[in-house]
Protein backbone atom coordinates (compact mmCIF):
# COMPACT_ATOMS: atom_id res chain seq x y z
CA UNK A 1 0.00 0.00 0.00
CA UNK A 2 1.41 3.29 -0.60
CA UNK A 3 1.49 6.31 0.98
CA UNK A 4 -1.04 9.10 0.45
CA UNK A 5 -0.95 10.59 -3.16
CA UNK A 6 -0.66 13.97 -2.21
CA UNK A 7 2.37 13.38 0.04
CA UNK A 8 5.65 13.26 -2.17
CA UNK A 9 6.96 11.16 0.38
CA UNK A 10 7.37 7.15 -0.29
CA UNK A 11 6.39 4.74 2.70
CA UNK A 12 7.68 2.08 0.59
CA UNK A 13 10.97 3.72 -0.26
CA UNK A 14 13.94 1.52 0.22
CA UNK A 15 15.72 3.15 2.84
CA UNK A 16 13.31 4.91 5.55
CA UNK A 17 13.29 8.58 6.02
CA UNK A 18 16.70 9.82 7.72
CA UNK A 19 14.29 10.95 10.57
CA UNK A 20 13.61 7.61 12.05
CA UNK A 21 15.54 7.13 15.35
CA UNK A 22 17.66 10.18 15.02
CA UNK A 23 14.33 11.88 15.76
CA UNK A 24 13.85 9.87 18.95
CA UNK A 25 15.51 12.88 20.86
CA UNK A 26 12.89 15.52 19.59
CA UNK A 27 9.03 15.48 19.92
CA UNK A 28 7.25 15.72 17.27
CA UNK A 29 3.60 15.81 16.39
CA UNK A 30 1.57 13.25 15.76
CA UNK A 31 -0.96 13.81 13.07
CA UNK A 32 -4.39 15.27 13.82
CA UNK A 33 -6.16 12.24 13.18
CA UNK A 34 -5.68 10.63 15.80
CA UNK A 35 -8.78 8.33 15.64
CA UNK A 36 -8.72 7.50 19.06
CA UNK A 37 -13.03 6.34 19.37
CA UNK A 38 -11.82 3.50 19.71
CA UNK A 39 -13.36 -0.19 19.72
CA UNK A 40 -16.50 -1.50 21.44
CA UNK A 41 -14.34 -3.27 23.84
CA UNK A 42 -13.92 -2.49 27.92
CA UNK A 43 -11.31 -2.34 30.74
CA UNK A 44 -7.63 -2.58 29.14
CA UNK A 45 -6.71 0.50 26.54
CA UNK A 46 -4.60 0.14 24.21
CA UNK A 47 -3.49 2.21 21.22
CA UNK A 48 -2.07 1.34 17.64
CA UNK A 49 -0.03 3.40 14.95
CA UNK A 50 -0.56 3.35 11.52
CA UNK A 51 0.69 5.68 8.85
CA UNK A 52 -1.33 6.90 6.69
CA UNK A 53 -2.09 4.48 3.77
CA UNK A 54 -3.30 6.41 -0.18
CA UNK A 55 -5.77 3.66 -1.01
CA UNK A 56 -9.58 4.28 0.20
CA UNK A 57 -10.85 2.59 2.75
CA UNK A 58 -7.53 0.94 4.48
CA UNK A 59 -8.38 3.62 7.70
CA UNK A 60 -12.04 2.29 7.80
CA UNK A 61 -10.55 -1.43 7.37
CA UNK A 62 -8.13 -0.85 10.65
CA UNK A 63 -10.88 0.61 12.72
CA UNK A 64 -13.23 -1.38 11.39
CA UNK A 65 -11.02 -4.54 12.79
CA UNK A 66 -9.74 -2.75 15.93
CA UNK A 67 -13.90 -2.25 16.98
CA UNK A 68 -14.63 -6.06 16.20
CA UNK A 69 -11.76 -6.61 19.13
CA UNK A 70 -13.35 -6.93 22.50
CA UNK A 71 -11.38 -8.24 24.86
CA UNK A 72 -10.06 -4.15 25.09
CA UNK A 73 -10.09 -1.07 23.43
CA UNK A 74 -8.27 0.01 20.81
CA UNK A 75 -8.22 3.04 19.47
CA UNK A 76 -6.13 4.00 16.08
CA UNK A 77 -3.04 6.81 15.37
CA UNK A 78 -3.76 7.44 12.11
CA UNK A 79 -0.60 9.10 10.88
CA UNK A 80 -0.81 11.64 8.10
CA UNK A 81 1.95 13.43 6.39
CA UNK A 82 5.26 12.48 6.39
CA UNK A 83 6.38 12.70 9.72
CA UNK A 84 5.32 9.10 10.46
CA UNK A 85 8.46 7.47 11.16
CA UNK A 86 9.66 11.37 13.43
CA UNK A 87 6.28 11.14 15.36
CA UNK A 88 6.58 7.26 15.62
CA UNK A 89 9.79 7.34 17.74
CA UNK A 90 9.21 10.51 19.55
CA UNK A 91 6.26 9.38 21.00
CA UNK A 92 8.16 5.61 22.06
CA UNK A 93 10.17 8.05 24.53
CA UNK A 94 6.58 9.62 26.18
CA UNK A 95 3.85 8.01 28.43
CA UNK A 96 1.70 8.03 25.45
CA UNK A 97 3.87 5.68 23.77
CA UNK A 98 1.72 2.85 21.40
CA UNK A 99 1.04 -0.30 22.39
CA UNK A 100 1.57 -1.30 19.16
CA UNK A 101 2.89 0.17 15.91
CA UNK A 102 3.76 -0.81 12.60
CA UNK A 103 6.86 -0.16 11.10
CA UNK A 104 9.50 -2.37 9.23
CA UNK A 105 12.33 -4.88 10.91
CA UNK A 106 15.03 -3.05 12.43
CA UNK A 107 17.82 -4.42 14.98
CA UNK A 108 18.05 -1.67 16.33
CA UNK A 109 14.72 -1.79 17.57
CA UNK A 110 15.43 -5.08 18.62
CA UNK A 111 19.07 -3.97 20.68
CA UNK A 112 17.38 -1.03 22.62
CA UNK A 113 14.22 -3.17 23.91
CA UNK A 114 12.19 -1.62 22.26
CA UNK A 115 10.13 -4.46 20.81
CA UNK A 116 8.67 -7.23 22.46
CA UNK A 117 9.70 -11.16 21.41
CA UNK A 118 6.66 -12.60 19.77
CA UNK A 119 8.00 -15.82 19.24
CA UNK A 120 5.54 -17.32 21.68
CA UNK A 121 2.57 -16.33 19.21
CA UNK A 122 3.94 -17.02 16.22
CA UNK A 123 5.54 -20.25 16.82
CA UNK A 124 2.48 -22.43 16.40
CA UNK A 125 1.64 -21.06 12.59
CA UNK A 126 5.47 -19.91 11.74
CA UNK A 127 5.37 -22.55 9.31
CA UNK A 128 2.42 -20.87 7.47
CA UNK A 129 4.51 -17.83 7.23
CA UNK A 130 6.91 -17.20 4.37
CA UNK A 131 9.93 -18.57 5.74
CA UNK A 132 11.84 -15.06 4.40
CA UNK A 133 9.43 -13.70 6.24
CA UNK A 134 9.79 -15.12 9.65
CA UNK A 135 14.08 -14.85 8.77
CA UNK A 136 13.94 -10.90 7.93
CA UNK A 137 12.03 -10.91 12.01
CA UNK A 138 14.21 -13.26 13.72
CA UNK A 139 17.22 -12.31 15.66
CA UNK A 140 18.91 -14.71 17.90
CA UNK A 141 16.02 -17.17 17.22
CA UNK A 142 13.47 -14.94 18.47
CA UNK A 143 10.92 -13.35 16.22
CA UNK A 144 10.14 -9.95 16.27
CA UNK A 145 7.23 -8.47 14.78
CA UNK A 146 4.54 -10.02 12.37
CA UNK A 147 4.59 -9.23 8.77
CA UNK A 148 1.08 -8.11 7.47
CA UNK A 149 1.37 -7.58 3.67
CA UNK A 150 4.71 -8.41 1.47
CA UNK A 151 5.04 -5.83 -1.47
CA UNK A 152 7.29 -6.75 -4.68
CA UNK A 153 8.29 -3.85 -6.42
CA UNK A 154 9.27 -3.76 -10.05
CA UNK A 155 9.15 -2.19 -13.66
CA UNK A 156 5.82 -1.67 -15.55
CA UNK A 157 5.38 -0.89 -18.62
CA UNK A 158 3.34 0.08 -22.06
CA UNK A 159 2.80 -2.91 -24.39
CA UNK A 160 1.85 -0.67 -26.84
CA UNK A 161 4.93 1.86 -26.44
CA UNK A 162 7.12 -0.58 -26.85
CA UNK A 163 5.88 -2.45 -29.77
CA UNK A 164 5.61 1.09 -31.29
CA UNK A 165 9.31 1.82 -30.84
CA UNK A 166 9.95 -1.87 -31.52
CA UNK A 167 11.92 -2.65 -28.48
CA UNK A 168 12.28 -5.49 -26.48
CA UNK A 169 11.78 -6.05 -22.27
CA UNK A 170 15.03 -5.08 -21.02
CA UNK A 171 16.91 -7.47 -19.25
CA UNK A 172 20.41 -5.71 -18.48
CA UNK A 173 20.44 -2.36 -17.22
CA UNK A 174 22.53 -1.83 -20.77
CA UNK A 175 19.47 -2.84 -22.35
CA UNK A 176 16.99 -0.41 -20.38
CA UNK A 177 19.50 2.19 -21.08
CA UNK A 178 18.65 1.58 -24.97
CA UNK A 179 14.79 1.07 -24.52
CA UNK A 180 14.72 4.20 -22.66
CA UNK A 181 16.48 6.60 -25.69
CA UNK A 182 14.41 4.53 -28.12
CA UNK A 183 11.04 5.53 -26.06
CA UNK A 184 11.69 9.67 -25.16
CA UNK A 185 9.71 11.17 -27.30
CA UNK A 186 8.46 15.06 -27.34
CA UNK A 187 5.85 14.30 -25.02
CA UNK A 188 6.97 10.78 -23.03
CA UNK A 189 9.87 10.22 -21.13
CA UNK A 190 11.49 6.60 -21.44
CA UNK A 191 11.49 5.57 -18.03
CA UNK A 192 10.99 6.92 -14.45
CA UNK A 193 12.77 5.14 -11.07
CA UNK A 194 11.44 7.87 -8.80
CA UNK A 195 12.60 11.17 -8.34
CA UNK A 196 15.69 10.77 -7.03
CA UNK A 197 16.20 7.21 -7.49
CA UNK A 198 16.25 5.84 -4.40
CA UNK A 199 13.60 4.19 -4.72
CA UNK A 200 16.24 1.58 -6.55
CA UNK A 201 19.21 1.77 -4.41
CA UNK A 202 18.77 -1.97 -2.74
CA UNK A 203 17.83 -3.59 -6.11
CA UNK A 204 20.64 -1.84 -7.92
CA UNK A 205 23.13 -3.94 -5.23
CA UNK A 206 21.23 -7.23 -6.20
CA UNK A 207 21.40 -7.01 -9.53
CA UNK A 208 24.71 -6.16 -9.42
CA UNK A 209 25.05 -9.56 -7.96
CA UNK A 210 26.03 -8.00 -4.94
CA UNK A 211 24.48 -7.80 -1.54
CA UNK A 212 23.43 -5.07 1.40
CA UNK A 213 25.50 -7.27 4.29
CA UNK A 214 27.28 -10.92 4.22
CA UNK A 215 26.48 -13.51 5.97
CA UNK A 216 28.65 -12.05 8.72
CA UNK A 217 26.94 -8.74 9.21
CA UNK A 218 29.97 -6.97 6.99
CA UNK A 219 29.70 -4.94 4.21
CA UNK A 220 29.14 -6.71 0.89
CA UNK A 221 27.79 -3.86 -1.11
CA UNK A 222 30.89 -2.39 -2.23
CA UNK A 223 31.90 -4.42 -5.66
CA UNK A 224 32.54 -3.26 -9.23
CA UNK A 225 29.53 -4.85 -10.34
CA UNK A 226 28.08 -1.87 -8.02
CA UNK A 227 29.70 0.83 -9.09
CA UNK A 228 29.55 -0.46 -12.94
CA UNK A 229 25.80 0.47 -12.04
CA UNK A 230 25.95 3.74 -10.58
CA UNK A 231 27.78 4.91 -13.34
CA UNK A 232 25.10 3.63 -15.91
CA UNK A 233 22.64 5.24 -13.61
CA UNK A 234 24.73 8.62 -13.98
CA UNK A 235 24.30 8.56 -17.82
CA UNK A 236 20.65 7.47 -17.46
CA UNK A 237 20.47 10.50 -15.55
CA UNK A 238 21.96 12.97 -17.61
CA UNK A 239 20.56 11.34 -21.00
CA UNK A 240 17.12 13.13 -21.16
CA UNK A 241 15.56 9.90 -21.40
CA UNK A 242 14.21 9.56 -17.75
CA UNK A 243 11.27 11.38 -16.00
CA UNK A 244 12.27 13.73 -13.45
CA UNK A 245 10.54 15.61 -10.94
CA UNK A 246 6.76 14.04 -11.15
CA UNK A 247 4.31 15.34 -9.81
CA UNK A 248 3.87 12.36 -7.58
CA UNK A 249 6.46 9.81 -7.06
CA UNK A 250 6.78 5.98 -8.16
CA UNK A 251 4.84 5.31 -5.32
CA UNK A 252 1.82 6.43 -6.96
CA UNK A 253 0.82 5.04 -10.06
CA UNK A 254 0.53 8.39 -12.28
CA UNK A 255 3.53 9.05 -13.77
CA UNK A 256 2.05 5.65 -16.24
CA UNK A 257 -1.02 5.87 -16.25
CA UNK A 258 -1.11 9.59 -17.26
CA UNK A 259 1.48 8.96 -20.36
CA UNK A 260 4.32 10.89 -18.90
CA UNK A 261 6.63 7.55 -19.20
CA UNK A 262 6.19 4.23 -20.85
CA UNK A 263 8.42 2.69 -17.88
CA UNK A 264 8.02 2.73 -14.68
CA UNK A 265 9.93 1.63 -11.25
CA UNK A 266 6.73 0.97 -8.84
CA UNK A 267 5.09 -1.71 -6.47
CA UNK A 268 2.32 -4.55 -6.85
CA UNK A 269 -0.07 -2.25 -4.73
CA UNK A 270 -0.27 0.14 -7.95
CA UNK A 271 -1.19 -3.02 -10.05
CA UNK A 272 -5.37 -2.40 -9.71
CA UNK A 273 -5.68 1.00 -10.63
CA UNK A 274 -2.97 0.88 -13.51
CA UNK A 275 -5.26 -2.47 -14.79
CA UNK A 276 -7.78 0.16 -14.83
CA UNK A 277 -6.23 3.16 -16.33
CA UNK A 278 -4.54 0.69 -18.56
CA UNK A 279 -6.28 -2.70 -19.35
CA UNK A 280 -4.05 -5.24 -21.36
CA UNK A 281 -1.54 -2.55 -22.45
CA UNK A 282 0.55 -3.23 -19.44
CA UNK A 283 3.33 -5.43 -18.45
CA UNK A 284 5.82 -5.87 -15.51
CA UNK A 285 9.58 -6.87 -15.26
CA UNK A 286 12.39 -7.08 -12.82
CA UNK A 287 15.17 -4.83 -12.20
CA UNK A 288 17.39 -5.79 -15.47
CA UNK A 289 20.96 -7.48 -14.24
CA UNK A 290 24.07 -5.41 -13.88
CA UNK A 291 27.44 -6.68 -15.06
CA UNK A 292 28.69 -10.36 -15.98
CA UNK A 293 28.20 -11.30 -12.12
CA UNK A 294 24.24 -9.57 -11.99
CA UNK A 295 21.13 -11.43 -11.48
CA UNK A 296 18.01 -9.98 -11.89
CA UNK A 297 15.68 -8.84 -8.88
CA UNK A 298 12.79 -7.90 -7.37
CA UNK A 299 12.23 -6.12 -4.31
CA UNK A 300 10.01 -7.04 -1.34
CA UNK A 301 9.09 -4.67 1.02
CA UNK A 302 5.68 -4.17 3.35
CA UNK A 303 5.08 -3.45 7.07
CA UNK A 304 5.56 -5.35 9.92
CA UNK A 305 3.30 -5.21 13.17
CA UNK A 306 5.27 -4.67 16.70
CA UNK A 307 4.44 -4.67 20.39
CA UNK A 308 6.09 -2.24 22.61
CA UNK A 309 8.07 -4.03 24.97
CA UNK A 310 8.29 -0.46 27.28
CA UNK A 311 5.01 -0.34 27.04
CA UNK A 312 2.36 -0.48 30.03
CA UNK A 313 0.27 -3.51 28.54
CA UNK A 314 2.44 -5.75 26.93
CA UNK A 315 0.58 -8.82 27.43
CA UNK A 316 -2.64 -6.93 26.32
CA UNK A 317 -0.74 -5.78 23.11
CA UNK A 318 0.23 -9.04 22.37
CA UNK A 319 -3.16 -10.80 22.83
CA UNK A 320 -4.49 -8.05 20.24
CA UNK A 321 -1.74 -8.99 18.00
CA UNK A 322 -2.27 -12.49 17.84
CA UNK A 323 -5.78 -12.34 17.12
CA UNK A 324 -5.49 -9.90 14.68
CA UNK A 325 -2.74 -11.01 12.92
CA UNK A 326 -2.64 -14.59 13.99
CA UNK A 327 -6.18 -15.97 14.11
CA UNK A 328 -8.35 -13.27 12.33
CA UNK A 329 -7.55 -14.73 8.58
CA UNK A 330 -10.33 -12.77 6.81
CA UNK A 331 -9.24 -9.49 8.00
CA UNK A 332 -5.66 -10.33 6.94
CA UNK A 333 -6.68 -11.27 3.50
CA UNK A 334 -9.08 -8.52 3.22
CA UNK A 335 -6.25 -5.97 4.51
CA UNK A 336 -3.69 -7.81 1.56
CA UNK A 337 -6.17 -7.34 -1.20
CA UNK A 338 -9.44 -5.46 -1.01
CA UNK A 339 -6.79 -2.26 -1.04
CA UNK A 340 -4.46 -2.30 -3.62
CA UNK A 341 -2.58 -6.05 -4.84
CA UNK A 342 -0.38 -7.68 -2.30
CA UNK A 343 0.78 -10.66 -1.73
CA UNK A 344 -0.45 -12.22 2.26
CA UNK A 345 2.48 -13.21 4.68
CA UNK A 346 0.68 -16.64 5.09
CA UNK A 347 1.58 -19.41 3.23
CA UNK A 348 -2.02 -21.12 3.33
CA UNK A 349 -4.07 -16.98 2.57
CA UNK A 350 -1.72 -16.57 -0.34
CA UNK A 351 -2.46 -20.08 -1.95
CA UNK A 352 -6.01 -19.41 -1.85
CA UNK A 353 -6.19 -15.70 -2.99
CA UNK A 354 -8.15 -16.07 -6.58
CA UNK A 355 -7.04 -12.27 -7.23
CA UNK A 356 -3.30 -13.42 -7.97
CA UNK A 357 -4.15 -16.66 -9.80
CA UNK A 358 -4.33 -15.41 -12.93
CA UNK A 359 -3.13 -12.70 -15.24
CA UNK A 360 -0.67 -9.89 -14.18
CA UNK A 361 -1.17 -10.21 -10.33
CA UNK A 362 -0.03 -13.96 -11.13
CA UNK A 363 3.14 -12.78 -12.99
CA UNK A 364 3.82 -10.99 -10.04
CA UNK A 365 3.84 -13.52 -7.98
CA UNK A 366 5.87 -15.54 -10.10
CA UNK A 367 8.14 -12.41 -10.32
CA UNK A 368 8.31 -12.01 -6.71
CA UNK A 369 9.13 -16.05 -6.07
CA UNK A 370 11.84 -15.74 -8.78
CA UNK A 371 13.44 -12.74 -8.12
CA UNK A 372 12.56 -11.57 -4.39
CA UNK A 373 14.51 -10.68 -1.99
CA UNK A 374 13.82 -9.09 1.49
CA UNK A 375 14.94 -6.90 4.20
CA UNK A 376 18.10 -7.56 6.13
CA UNK A 377 17.10 -6.59 9.81
CA UNK A 378 20.83 -5.76 10.45
CA UNK A 379 20.88 -3.31 7.05
CA UNK A 380 19.17 -0.59 9.21
CA UNK A 381 17.83 2.93 8.14
CA UNK A 382 21.25 4.74 8.91
CA UNK A 383 22.88 2.17 6.45
CA UNK A 384 20.18 2.78 3.95
CA UNK A 385 20.40 6.76 4.17
CA UNK A 386 24.07 6.25 3.85
CA UNK A 387 23.83 4.39 0.77
CA UNK A 388 20.86 7.14 -0.15
CA UNK A 389 23.98 9.41 -0.19
CA UNK A 390 25.89 7.53 -2.70
CA UNK A 391 22.97 7.96 -5.28
CA UNK A 392 22.82 11.20 -4.50
CA UNK A 393 26.34 12.27 -4.84
CA UNK A 394 27.32 9.84 -7.84
CA UNK A 395 24.19 9.76 -9.66
CA UNK A 396 21.99 12.63 -9.60
CA UNK A 397 25.57 15.07 -9.22
CA UNK A 398 28.78 13.66 -10.81
CA UNK A 399 30.71 12.38 -7.87
CA UNK A 400 33.25 9.78 -7.99
CA UNK A 401 31.41 6.20 -7.37
CA UNK A 402 34.30 4.63 -5.35
CA UNK A 403 34.97 7.62 -3.34
CA UNK A 404 31.15 7.78 -2.75
CA UNK A 405 30.75 4.35 -1.15
CA UNK A 406 34.03 4.63 0.41
CA UNK A 407 32.02 7.64 2.50
CA UNK A 408 29.23 5.29 2.45
CA UNK A 409 31.62 2.24 4.31
CA UNK A 410 33.20 4.44 7.18
CA UNK A 411 28.87 5.21 8.37
CA UNK A 412 28.22 2.01 7.73
CA UNK A 413 31.13 0.54 10.02
CA UNK A 414 30.43 2.79 12.38
CA UNK A 415 26.21 1.54 12.47
CA UNK A 416 27.98 -2.23 12.53
CA UNK A 417 29.92 -1.58 15.34
CA UNK A 418 27.27 -0.28 17.27
CA UNK A 419 24.96 -2.89 16.42
CA UNK A 420 27.54 -5.83 16.89
CA UNK A 421 30.16 -4.41 18.50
Amino acid sequence: MSALSNDNFSRRSLFRAAAGMAAAGTLAACGSNNGRGGSGGSGTQLVQYFHAYGEAGTEQAIKRYAAAYKKAGVSTNWITGNNFESALFAALLTAKAPDVFEFHPQLQLVKSGQVADLSDIIDPVKDDFNPNDIKSHTVDGKIYGIRMIDDPQFFYYRKSMLEKAKVGVPTTLDELLEAAAKLTTNKVKGVFLGNDFSAIQNVLIWSAGADTLDANNQIAYHTDGVVEGLKKLRTLFTSGHVLLDAPTDFWDPSALNQGLCAIQWGGMWSMPAMQKALGDDLGIFPFPKIGSAGKQSVYNGGWSMFVNAKGKNVDAAKEYVKWLWIEQKKYQEDWALSYGFHIPPRTSIANSATKLKSGLPAEGVKLFSEFGHFDNIAYDQTMQTAFADVIASSVRKNGNPEAALDTCDKKVKVELKKLFG
